[in-house]
Order: structure tokens, then C-alpha cells, then sequence
């Protein structure tokens, strides 16, 4: 691989790393590099999701003191996000990635709306909190099979089901997105490694990137004041949208 494709991959996987550790969409960034370095679609999908995957433990670990607060969750997140993750890599070996692709800025342009006006929305009570946990349980299961599909925005459908759930510290909503996401990744990555759709020299160079931009996206996210972490993710929303319908439409 040439030093310059291998630098670009580099950079282009830390600025990802960055982009998913605060909201996600970090596939927006490295996927369309991947294609401009001559990578085929369907195994520029797939390398761009191994060469994340590894670079997710950096966010995971800045995070760690929020995973007490979500542990509860875990139990009833993660049986759903696991099989999502496994149909959604399924349908990747079986699907052509341009059926798909058209729906996704549709889904994080109504995520990105969703999460900005749940805001100014009243905290829900008790009652109604359980039945939007179960709405966010069932919302889990689409969310995970794009996410293993194609995963651009992923961060940012959970932050907006997590939102409505009922939570609202920002950062225990980032430790949970981010610790469901890796899970969805990993699932996704043993596949697409199983299934032989992988570039290895380019997916290490997005890690070497990633494992940087993961770490301290989190971290420095976390200094951050809530208010502006969720101006930020909105912010990150509405550029997702505007790219992927410019890509898609334009």
C-alpha cells in the first residue's frame, strides 16, 4: 500500500474514532476514502467495520466510570444488539449495498430530529419510562441490523431512543451507545473476517488511527458540558444527513 494512502487511512480512521466516541457516523468518513483509494463497496463496508472495531475498547475505557450506573441495561440491551448485529452482517453477504444505502438518510436525518426535540420534551414518569423502554428494546433490534449492515449514524439512532427512554446524562447515554456499538462491530467483524471481505493492510491503518481518536474523543468529550456535548451530537447529525443525501441524491 502507498505511504500516502496508508497516512490518509490513518488520519482519516482518527478522525472517525473521534466522530463515533462522541456520537457516531464514523463509517461516513472512512467508507467514501476507502472507495476513493479503488476499495469495491461491499469489502470497503466490511474493512471499514474491522478496521473500527478494535479502536472502539479506547471509548469504552474512557467511559468506564458511567458502566455502574448502566449496568441494568446491559442485560436487556445486549441479547438484542447481538442478533441484530448477526442478521444485519447476514444480510451484507446477501444484499447489495445500494438497496439499503438509499433509506439511510432518511433514518439519521429522523434520528438527528428525534434527538434534538427530546430535549425540550418533559422527563417521562415512571409509568410511561417502562413503556419507552420497551420501545427502545424493540427499536434496538433495526438499529443493530443496520448498524452491522451499514452502521453510519448508529450512534445516533440509539442516543435518540436512549433519550426518550428516559435518560438524560449525556455521558452515561455515550457509555452505553458506545458499549452496545462495539458489541454490534464485533459480531459484524467476525463475520465479514469468516466471510474473507476484509483488506487487511487498510483495515490496520484505520486502527492505528481509530485506537487514537477513539480515546480521546471520549475523553475530551467528557470536559465537555452536557448542554454543548448535545449541541455537538446534533451538529454531527445534520452533517451526516446533508452528506449522505449529497451522496445519495446529488
Amino acid at each position: 500500500m502507498p505511504l500516502l494512502e496508508l497516512l490518509a487511512l490513518a488520519a482519516v480512521g482518527c478522525l472517525a474514532g473521534a466522530i463515533n466516541a462522541v456520537a457516531g457516523g464514523g463509517t461516513l468518513v472512512t467508507f467514501p476514502v476507502l472507495l476513493m483509494c479503488g476499495t469495491p463497496p461491499v469489502l470497503a463496508n466490511a474493512t471499514s467495520t474491522v478496521g473500527l472495531v478494535i479502536g472502539t475498547a479506547g471509548s469504552i475505557v474512557s467511559f468506564r466510570g458511567h458502566l455502574q450506573a448502566i449496568r441494568p441495561l446491559l442485560t436487556r440491551f445486549i441479547p438484542i444488539s447481538l442478533v441484530g448485529a448477526g442478521l444485519g452482517s447476514w444480510l451484507l453477504t446477501k444484499t447489495s449495498d445500494d438497496q439499503f444505502s438509499k433509506l439511510v438518510p432518511f433514518l439519521v436525518l429522523f434520528a438527528t430530529v428525534l434527538f434534538f426535540i427530546q430535549g425540550f420534551l418533559r422527563k417521562p414518569h415512571a409509568a410511561s419510562t417502562r413503556k419507552t423502554l420497551w420501545f427502545s428494546l424493540m427499536l434496538q433490534l433495526p438499529v443493530a441490523i443496520y448498524g452491522a449492515f451499514f452502521g453510519a449514524g448508529i450512534g445516533i439512532l440509539m442516543l435518540a431512543s436512549f433519550g426518550f427512554m428516559g435518560m438524560t446524562d449525556i455521558h452515561e447515554m455515550n457509555a452505553l451507545k458506545n458499549l452496545l456499538g462495539s458489541l454490534i462491530n464485533v459480531v459484524a467483524a467476525v463475520w465479514f473476517v469468516a466471510a474473507g471481505m476484509v483488506s487487511w493492510p487498510q483495515a490496520f491503518a484505520l486502527t492505528a488511527g481509530a485506537l487514537i481518536g477513539y480515546y480521546f474523543g471520549a475523553h475530551y468529550s467528557q470536559r465537555i458540558p452536557p448542554q454543548r456535548v448535545r449541541h455537538l451530537i446534533t451538529a454531527i447529525g445534520f452533517v451526516i444527513s446533508v452528506a449522505m443525501f449529497w451522496r445519495q441524491f446529488g
